[in-house]
């Protein structure tokens, strides 16, 4: 971390095989050996990293002991199931993995007084209005069983922790321990595999570097600023350009992009529109602007439905182009390889330590 406060240390990350948590835990560790902790479900056993415990965050008694015996002064809550179709088609996990993982951490926070900085999502809102451009006063009306159970999570944060902030964010570009979490991994690695990707033309998003969340992250984590913050970047995309910039930066082929309207996708699950959101809120508090335009640069932004077969450029288009433009702007970051168990198999060794 950037600065030399450490009264918010240690740091308990939860959701660490998503993506915000994902990177946050890598980026922090490596400046704060010893002082990041972090849970990720039991059931994903590949993960592995010095500090991270397999514990199901729901889970109230590991949770309690492992508070106990860390002391954590800041919590960053990133856990949350944003797969859209297995939510809507399993109730009982959105609610398991986005409510009542959030009542047990808040209720956590608030007994042992730990900073909590509690991540929700722009599909709080259905894009209905058709504008987009979302303050934090403005209605929530969610299409999805994500959307409304992170409108729940929310509630139970304020609840149970008032002092708690919660950033909506928008989609957090970087990479995926994984490699096919997230919006940058989940479309490359269908082109990756010559399967073609079909996006929608008008629902539009607010994506963010995942190195500008870290910065902000941090930030919150020190400061006792409560309620919520919007957090989504400048540059308004539609899942569809999102694809066509990840197609044409990794040089792959244009022909597997497909584009739609949302309304000619499949009933499951239901489409937002434009959930673009209004950060000035965020930037007053802060007293400066954490964001950087993704893609960073102006000439990486379609300006049509055919741009991404245009190829005449002085740029080698190829995974690494891509990898170093849309997964970052200045700052290293991590390689999955190095969080991702390989064998096949579980043995002891790959377990997290017991608390």
């Amino acid at each position: 971390m950037t600065s030399v406060e450490t009264s918010y240390l240690p740091v308990l990350v939860t959701g660490v095989t998503g993506v915000p948590g994902f990177n946050f835990y890598a980026w922090a560790k490596s400046i704060y050996p010893g002082s990041i902790v972090a849970i990720r479900p039991t059931e994903t056993w590949r993960m592995k990293g010095d500090g991270i415990y397999a514990i199901d965050p729901e889970d109230s008694s590991s949770m309690q002991r492992l508070f106990e015996k860390y002391k954590f002064k800041s919590v960053l809550n990133a856990t949350g199931s944003c797969a859209l179709k297995a939510c809507e088609l399993n109730p009982d996990l959105a609610m398991k993995t986005n409510v009542a993982s959030a009542e047990v951490v808040s209720s956590l926070c608030s007994k042992f007084k730990a900073r909590l900085v509690h991540i929700s999502s722009d599909l709080v809102f259905s894009g209905k209005c058709g504008n987009g451009k979302y303050l934090e006063t403005s209605e929530v009306d969610p299409v999805t069983n994500y959307g409304k159970t992170m409108v729940a999570g929310e509630q139970m944060v304020q609840r149970n922790c008032p002092s708690a902030a919660i950033l909506r964010i928008s989609l957090p570009m970087g990479p995926s321990f994984n490699g096919h979490a997230g919006a940058i991994d989940w479309i490359e690695s269908r082109f990756k595999k010559s399967k073609p990707a079909t996006l929608y033309y008008d629902e539009v998003r607010s994506p963010t570097y995942v190195e500008d969340m870290n910065k902000v992250f941090e930030i919150f984590l020190q400061r006792d600023q409560n309620g919520i913050f919007h957090f989504g970047g400048p540059r308004y995309l539609s899942l569809f350009q999102i694809g066509q910039i990840v197609n044409k930066m990794g040089g792959y082929d244009p022909t597997l992009l497909h584009g739609c309207p949302r309304m000619a996708a499949g009933p499951i699950p239901p489409r937002a529109g434009n959930v673009t959101m209004i950060s000035e809120k965020l930037e007053k508090v802060l007293g400066f602007s954490p964001f950087r335009s993704w893609p960073y640069s102006d000439e990486f932004v379609p300006q049509d439905r055919e741009w991404h077969f245009q190829r005449e450029t002085p740029h080698n288009f190829s995974p690494s182009f891509l990898k170093h433009h849309l997964y970052r702007h200045s700052a290293i970051v991590p390689e999955p390889s190095d969080y991702l168990v390989q064998s096949r198999h579980r043995s002891v060794s790959m377990l997290s330590p017991n608390i």
